[in-house]
């Protein structure tokens, strides 16, 4: 339920709905726009004639139900939009945030210059896995904690913010301890007691969609983790798995369009989960972009070919400056913006 209060409401009379829920064992969050205040309300009782009762409280315009099974993650619930801040970086407002770096974290050298080329070309955060889940168990999967520290040294040396995996609720202190954003890989999107211990925390959470997860489960999965109290969530969409076998998955541009209208939190886009080959990263970012995505996660490699994983859907650090031309202006021409570096403003774009 949500509870409208009227234009001008006073602290005291949104102070007096919040204590009434109180009594009846619910809880409100406080949502206050520029005209109005909101007041979401959380709680599994069941209390008949609760909206008449709330409704006769003065200063309250009118109470509304929520429609979704997802509350908090909801728009109904919160209608504007949530800003994550990840160190000095703002995910869901006017600007398309990038975040870019390699599938896996290597070596030092490796990381180093991908840090670097990212930043160069105008990334914000610097994504890298330390622990890597994979299909086959004698894949390649992670250094563990010395990538973590890699991670933590490169954000010294460039300061980009990092995002990594983390992969069971026993690692969450670990991996917590260096990192700035937690990733939530598809496979683990519905690993509840994992979603419920990075929910425990206060560091933001990217939340992938799962292989084959429908919209309504994705936004539940964020629910997991806001209903233990971290509200510092983004949405990914990576791609989904269909019968099409060309490309590795089915990029759903739909979700990042849809998912926009559904929910009040930051929805990013992974086109290099979404298809798999590095040669359509680009026009699919562009077109994330078109859609209203509020960031794009992209893999970066100084050398693909000898990448120890996906190095076949990741850019060069040439095409990734390339490619960030391409969104700077694509984001421009829908009324959105994409930080770049000083060196590339004005320089000749052709969008391929």
């Amino acid at each position: 339920m949500i509870v409208v209060m009227q234009p001008g409401a006073t602290d005291m009379q949104i102070s007096d709905v919040l204590s009434r829920l109180e009594e009846l064992n619910l809880a409100g969050r406080l949502t206050q726009g520029e005209e109005r205040t909101i007041i979401g309300v959380l709680g599994s009782p069941i209390v008949p004639g609760l909206g008449a009762a709330l409704e006769a409280l003065p200063g309250v315009e009118k109470t509304l139900r929520v429609t979704k099974p997802y509350k908090l993650a909801s728009r109904e619930f919160n209608p504007v939009p949530t800003i994550v801040q990840v160190r000095d970086v703002a995910i869901g407002g006017n600007e398309v945030v990038v975040i870019a770096g390699p599938c896996s974290v290597e070596s030092e050298e490796q990381l180093r210059r991908t840090a670097h080329g990212a930043l160069e070309g105008g990334a914000k955060l610097l994504r890298g896995g330390a622990y890597k889940p994979r299909t086959s168990p004698y894949a390649f999967r992670g250094m563990g904690e010395r990538g973590l520290e890699l991670l933590a040294k490169m954000r010294d040396e460039t300061g980009l913010g990092i995002v990594t995996e983390v992969m069971t609720p026993s690692d969450v202190a670990l991996v917590g301890q260096y990192t700035d954003v937690f990733q939530i890989g598809a496979r683990n999107m519905q690993n509840y007691l994992l979603l419920e211990e990075v929910g425990r925390t206060n560091t933001p959470v990217l939340l992938k969609r799962g292989l084959s997860a429908t919209i309504e489960e994705w936004l539940l999965a964020a629910e997991y983790v806001m209903a233990q109290g971290n509200r510092q969530v983004m949405l990914c969409e990576r791609g989904i798995r269909t019968f099409e076998t060309a490309t590795r998955n089915t990029f759903d541009l739909n979700a990042v369009a849809l998912a926009k209208r559904l929910t009040h939190l930051p929805v990013l886009a992974d086109p290099s989960h979404g298809t798999g080959k590095w040669q359509l990263v680009t026009p699919l970012s562009l077109a994330a972009t078109a859609c209203g995505a509020d960031g794009l996660i992209i893999e970066v490699h100084p050398d693909p070919d000898r990448a120890l994983s996906d190095g076949s859907q990741s850019l060069t650090l040439e095409n990734f400056t390339r490619l960030m031309e391409q969104v700077n202006a694509v984001a421009g021409a829908v009324g959105r913006t994409s930080a770049l570096p000083a060196s590339l403003i004005g320089t000749p774009l052709a969008i391929s």
